[in-house]
């Protein structure tokens, strides 16, 4: 079952951004999210936070303006998202322009799994550095800090997810999260707490004198990178986050972008010149994506941080072929996963879900489970088998159930049950011992049942309630599209009742509609569609825009339909 509400708007606020200048419906739209002054919108790089008050990140500019000034060997161990992956290459850039001496590392997902852990250490220490730099990982090593003593190898931990009771003894941490920081921007991804970094690295080493013989990079030409992770890791984008993907966004347009985020652009189908947070969350992160999950994220990596074109255009091409490979993989196991919940009803169903296959893949596990998530609104997560008679699962959860926390107190309920976990309040990861799935299925339940409260059972679709007939026009779509729309600033989202003048399904899975509203005509499609419409429905939509043969239409992106 699924309600439909409106999101309150505050009248006034909606007055006042009229006022101060704003399109109507944006006006509207912006107060619902409870903006509630045009300065608010200003997304220019001077509004940003400013590094220094990122704990410790003046620390960590010093210990590298340090090492770059030795000619000391510094090694950035990554991590196999997309977020990870422009992180390491945001910090090769940076760095490589500062003339420092620097290379990466990124775990194999399969063998060494996530994180600074010991064994990657060792890996590390192949190749002698004097520092090791994490980015999106490293608060919850606690014994990869400690093999690095071990080697000689100091340690600077950037990183953005939740840590634990206690935190390695590195050098020194950049945190937003961790104890004593207070950052504003607790949602900042991992690849702007390493743009804060090296932020902070530049003005140390002005102060220093550092460039009175050489010419001072200009960073923000890495936004485009910082966009990318922040918007496809996910994280709520607040107003600064809002700001550096705004920022990222505005430079892809004008042709200012990496020659890999080109690529992936150009193996999308797609424009930078008009990109959106849409591009960065759908056709570009994904492809990026698709090389940490069945393959090695070096290929990702190699992508963004080469110069040549050409180059980069191979690798783009091999990564579409990798993301294609990726969807036949997540439909096999999504056919499977429906069939183990065939007979579920989804009303029924317990509170929190668990699901494993022997012949799932590791790599894709956190995708189907975001997608049962969607189907049952319930916790879901989704286990492949691993090494040692090991499964890991990867974790999506609803509003209303942070899974880490969840799972910390599984941890304290079970001792020895999680061999491994960690993440965020909508995502994590888990790892046990394949004997034990049944019982970590049915703590699993039992807790999120204590945690959810029976509201949070039934799935809540927030709209901004009717769209009226004549901003179904090409130049309202693009208005909407032209904004920063994503996690926690949500897209707009309409509902109406239509008309349905004529619909057929395609490709066996998408619903096409023509739809009337009044005196108004205008197309809908619906992917993956459930239920087909009778004469007149009520639909939760997304204005967007359909380009077919050069000719662009406006169009309706059905999200639910009764």
């Amino acid at each position: 079952m699924t309600r439909i509400v409106a999101r309150p708007v505050p009248t006034r606020a909606a007055l006042l951004l009229e006022q101060q200048g704003l399109h109507p419906l944006l006006a509207r739209l912006y107060a619902a999210r409870g903006v509630t002054d045009k300065a608010e919108l200003d997304y220019e790089l001077k509004s940003l936070l400013p590094p220094a008050a990122l704990t410790h990140a003046t620390d960590a500019a010093v210990l590298l303006a340090d090492a770059i000034e030795a000619d000391a060997k510094l090694l950035i161990v990554g991590d196999y998202d997309c977020d990870g992956a422009t992180a390491t290459a945001l910090g090769m850039r940076a760095l490589k322009a500062l003339g420092a001496d620097v290379d990466f590392l990124v775990p194999d997902r399969f063998k060494l799994g996530y994180g600074l852990s010991p064994e990657v250490v060792d890996v590390a220490a192949r190749q002698s550095p004097d520092l090791i730099i994490t980015v999106d990982n490293g608060i919850a090593s606690l014994e990869g800090v400690a093999r690095a003593r071990e080697h000689g190898i100091a340690t600077l931990i950037t990183d953005h997810h939740l840590p634990g009771s206690a935190l390695p003894d590195a050098e020194c941490i950049v945190n937003p999260n961790q104890p004593g920081c207070a950052f504003p921007s607790k949602c900042i991804a991992g690849v702007g707490v390493m743009f804060y970094v090296m932020l902070a690295l530049r003005a140390e080493l002005r102060e220093r004198g550092f460039f009175a013989e050489r010419p001072e990079p200009n960073f923000a030409d890495l936004l485009d990178l910082v966009a990318l992770g922040t918007v496809a890791d996910v994280v709520r984008l607040d107003r600064n986050n809002r700001i550096l993907v705004a920022q990222g966004l505005k430079r892809m347009r004008a042709g200012r972008l990496q020659p890999g985020i080109a690529a992936l652009f150009k193996a999308a189908g797609s424009d930078a010149r008009r990109a959106t947070a849409t591009d960065l969350g759908f056709r570009i992160g994904p492809r990026l994506n698709a090389a940490g999950r069945l393959a090695d994220m070096r290929l990702g990596i190699e992508c963004l941080v080469t110069d040549d074109p050409s180059r980069a255009l191979q690798i783009a091409q091999e990564l579409s072929a990798l993301n294609v490979e990726r969807r036949e993989i997540e439909s096999g196991m999504q056919e499977t996963a429906l069939a183990l919940l065939a007979q579920i009803d989804a009303d029924a169903a317990a509170p929190g879900i668990a699901l494993f296959d022997a012949g799932w893949h590791e790599g894709v596990v956190g995708i189907l489970a975001s997608r049962i998530k969607e189907k049952l609104h319930r916790p879901v997560f989704a286990f492949a088998p691993s090494e040692g008679g090991l499964i890991k699962g990867s974790g999506r959860s609803i509003p209303g159930l942070h899974l880490r926390d969840a799972l910390d107190l599984m941890a304290k309920r079970a001792p020895g049950l999680l061999l491994r976990f960690g993440g965020h309040a909508m995502a994590a990861g888990v790892t046990v011992d394949a004997e034990n799935f049944a019982k970590f299925r049915d703590l699993f339940a039992t807790v999120a049942g204590e945690l959810l409260a029976p509201a949070d059972l039934t799935r809540t679709l927030e709209t901004d309630g009717g769209l009226e007939g004549g901003y179904f026009s090409l130049d309202v779509a693009r208005l909407l599209q032209a904004e920063v729309w994503g996690q926690g600033f949500p897209p707009p989202l309409f509902v109406d009742e239509f008309d349905v003048e004529q619909q057929r399904v395609l490709k066996e899975k998408h619903l096409k509609l023509r739809l009337r509203k009044g005196n108004t005509r205008i197309e809908g499609i619906q992917f993956n569609f459930a239920a087909q419409p009778g004469a007149r429905t009520r639909l939760a939509y997304r204005l967007d825009i359909n380009e077919y043969m050069g000719v662009e239409t406006p169009q309706l992106m059905v999200e639910h339909l009764e």
